[in-house]
């Protein structure tokens, strides 16, 4: 059986598995869950957690020094970064949209009467920039922050193209650890589907189902926007004539991972093989643009920011001018980019938005609670759009180096 097959039978058994417990035996669910489902799920997380950071920064060394030139490096990071604001403003529009055709806020009756939460500030786009830049690459390291660990793999690349001669004994440490690395990550796929199970079940076990019937719109709704972008991608790589069927089944054990565990972070590993083995991509582009996808492409956070603003505002009666529209439009896109790859990040950064907006915070309190259930499907979200993305700007490259050739032959 395929890892993918395996994958999916263990997120469908998990489901499954979870109901059962949360509707014939809820009072096994605390000790199950504390005993069982929940230190098996954190062991398959750290154990994926363990491979990423390596993964991260050996991918990026490898990608950006085989690419020839710096002139190349620089055009492929545009070449995303624009393929990234234009799918994200997709991404917003359709949350906003679908928020505002549903109206979930005016069907929740009385959870509208929920008690303000202090909740945590989120960072303003200055202090972000600026903390991309780490005081201690080690430390970016320990912490796992993507971001900084990116910044310095550029570095890193820089100094071995500046240093010449001198760097290839460091660069050849660095693809032998990169090798070692995927071996190990392949151990870890191992027990995915045991640790997808473990994760999935725990989660519709524990949550309970008062609450999500009185915001089933809510989630209904959510989940509608995620489906119609992931359609939406379907159609764009359609027109650039690539299958999305071939994309899907390419991708296929990444998506399952990212759905179960909910952290793109512990997909990473999963996705750069997919990209490089399953759907063929060149190495240079899986190395550099899906670890950089996972940092910084969020298409689930932007859905999520800007319903669930939309839902505030229903929930509180707020009737929101244009002034507010804009100012969640874009805080929800800058905090798209810096929102951390694992499970409940998104929460902590809608604050951002509503704070932007003039909003009342007591709405996170509500959507917390029903937080993990959808955290799966944006988290889904997110993977699909980076590795969407990464496909094309391969196609991308390719039909340029077409292009090229063909001028050059005339």
């Amino acid at each position: 059986m395929k890892l993918s097959t395996k994958i999916t039978v263990g997120l469908v058994l998990g489901i499954i598995f979870g109901i059962i417990l949360n509707l014939f035996f809820p009072q096994f669910v605390p000790k199950l869950d504390q005993y069982v489902l929940t230190p098996v799920g954190k062991a398959f997380l750290n154990v994926i957690q363990f491979v990423v950071v390596p993964i991260v920064f050996t991918s990026l060394i490898v990608g950006f020094s085989s690419i020839g030139n710096s002139e190349k490096v620089g055009r492929l990071t545009w070449k995303l970064i624009f393929l990234y604001i234009m799918t994200n403003i997709l991404a917003l529009v359709i949350g906003f949209v679908t928020a505002y055709i549903l109206k979930p806020g005016k069907t929740v009756g009385d959870l509208g009467e929920v008690a303000a939460q202090k909740a945590p500030e989120g960072q303003g786009i200055i202090d972000w920039l600026v903390s991309i830049i780490p005081t201690n690459p080690f430390a970016a390291f320990s912490t796992g922050n993507l971001l900084q660990i990116i910044f310095t793999a550029i570095l890193f690349v820089i100094g071995i193209r500046m240093a010449g001669e001198r760097s290839k004994p460091f660069l050849s440490f660095i693809e032998s650890f990169h090798g070692i690395i995927e071996k190990i990550t392949f151990i870890a796929l191992k027990f995915s589907p045991i640790g997808v199970f473990a994760l999935i079940s725990s989660v519709i076990a524990t949550q309970g189902f008062d609450i999500v019937q009185k915001l089933i719109m809510y989630i209904l709704g959510l989940i509608i926007a995620i489906v119609i972008m992931i359609i939406a991608y379907a159609f764009i790589l359609s027109l650039i004539k690539i299958s999305p069927i071939r994309f899907w089944k390419s991708f296929q054990p990444t998506f399952g991972i990212a759905f179960g565990t909910a952290s793109s972070n512990a997909a990473l590993p999963v996705a750069i093989d997919n990209g490089k083995s399953s759907f063929k991509m060149q190495e240079e582009i899986a190395g550099f643009a899906i670890p950089l996808g996972t940092a910084l492409k969020r298409d689930g956070a932007c859905i999520m920011q800007t319903f669930n603003a939309l839902f505030v505002a229903q929930l509180f009666d707020v009737h929101l001018t244009g002034t507010q529209i804009v100012a969640i439009i874009i805080s929800a896109l800058v905090v798209s980019f810096s929102t951390a790859g694992v499970p409940g990040a998104g929460i902590i950064m809608m604050s951002t938005v509503l704070t932007a907006a003039d909003l009342p915070l007591a709405g996170i309190a509500l959507v917390a609670g029903v937080d993990r259930l959808t955290d799966g499907f944006r988290t889904l979200l997110n993977v699909v759009g980076n590795t969407a993305n990464a496909v094309m700007l391969n196609k991308w490259e390719e039909k340029g180096s077409v292009d090229t050739n063909q001028k050059v032959s005339q």
